[in-house]
């Protein structure tokens, strides 16, 4: 590099006990290591966010042509995603397990409206793996 950078690393434990380290790179050589840190901490926030908005909220599944239809889906997405967030605070979980239990819920109603149409027999075998006995 032509310029000076600033660079810290951080030891962190995750929570199976295994170490990593974090590189971090300023080009702000007038920031302590403290100041570096605090501003990735804000950074990463809206990268979660982001990838929430992304997967969770299904942005990026948008299956519209028209500006107008754009927009609704758009703003339907921030919709989800403010209620994934107020999910989040009273149940204590993130947003991709709000997401898993909200898929395997729907996959169990699916399940038991097919049965309706189906012969008895044809689930019995299954029944018993899936707690639908």
């Amino acid at each position: 590099m032509d310029f000076p950078l600033s660079f810290v690393s951080q030891v962190f434990k995750d929570g199976d006990g295994s170490t990593g380290v974090l590189y971090l790179v300023s080009s702000d050589i007038g920031l302590t290591n403290e100041q570096i840190a605090i501003i990735y901490k804000r950074r990463w926030k809206v990268e979660e966010y982001h990838k929430s908005l992304k997967n969770n909220a299904s942005l990026a599944k948008s299956p519209t042509k028209t500006p107008r239809t754009q927009e609704n889906h758009f703003f339907a997405s921030l919709c989800a995603y403010i209620r994934l967030e107020n999910i989040t605070k009273t149940a204590h979980i993130n947003h991709f397990a709000i997401k898993q239990k909200i898929y395997i819920e729907a996959l169990k109603i699916a399940i038991l409206e097919i049965k309706k149409f189906c012969a008895p027999e044809f689930f019995q075998s299954e029944d018993s793996k899936f707690g639908y006995a």
